[in-house]
């Protein structure tokens, strides 16, 4: 369906302002810079700033909802024979090897590791987008397994397909941070993902294995 001129409006101020936010977040550091400020700068009121984004560390972080299904997304999408955790582990070998921004693999990731180093606010958003993460694919492993409730296994395998996921998205911000190049760093993370993929027992690697539809 078309996107209407209302939408747009509203797509184009969000994102507007978030833009306005992250440039002064990176200028000055995220706990320097108020609400009220970024509605200044971005030429809008401080209510319509809140309408957009419930929370200051939204302004920052806008982008992390795509985040928090990406792993239920990648396991339900997975090959006819394949397994949630081998479903896991190829796309994000291919988000590496694509030298992706969207694990943080650009140049400008520096500068925005440094914001969520210096504020303990964004980093205790981050924690909670990784419990949200790990809490969707929990529900979708229980579903594309057909697990009940009591059944401790889809929780389990969450939490280390959650590991498997944070650990790459960690490196890859620690070594971003150092000024390293993308390429270099893509070379390294995918090293260690064989190392992770050694390190996982064949219980969680055939797991949730696709039948034949």
């Amino acid at each position: 369906m078309a996107e209407g001129l209302r939408e747009r409006k509203k797509r184009q101020t969000r994102q507007y302002i978030s833009d306005v936010a992250t440039g002064l977040f990176l200028e000055r550091g995220f706990d320097a810079v108020t609400v009220a400020e970024v509605a200044e700068a971005a030429n809008v009121s401080v209510n319509t700033v809140y309408n957009y984004f419930p929370a200051k560390e939204d302004l920052f972080l806008d982008r992390s909802g795509g985040v928090v299904d990406r792993l239920a997304r990648w396991v339900r999408a997975r090959d006819t024979g394949e397994s949630a955790a081998r479903a896991v582990l190829r796309e994000l070998r291919g988000e590496v090897e694509a030298v992706s921004p969207r694990i943080g693999l650009f140049p400008g990731y520096a500068p925005f590791m440094r914001v969520i180093e210096a504020a303990p606010a964004l980093r205790s958003r981050l924690w909670a987008v990784g419990q949200e993460v790990q809490a969707v694919l929990e529900q979708a492993l229980r579903e594309e397994t057909g697990a009940g409730e009591d059944d401790p296994l889809p929780g389990l395998m969450a939490g280390q397909l959650g590991w498997v996921h944070s650990t790459v998205m960690a490196v890859v911000g620690r070594e971003m941070l150092k000024g390293r190049r993308p390429d270099e760093v893509s070379r390294e993370v995918l090293d260690l993902l064989d190392d992770i993929e050694d390190l996982l027992g064949e219980k969680v690697l055939n797991y949730a294995v696709r039948g034949h539809r």
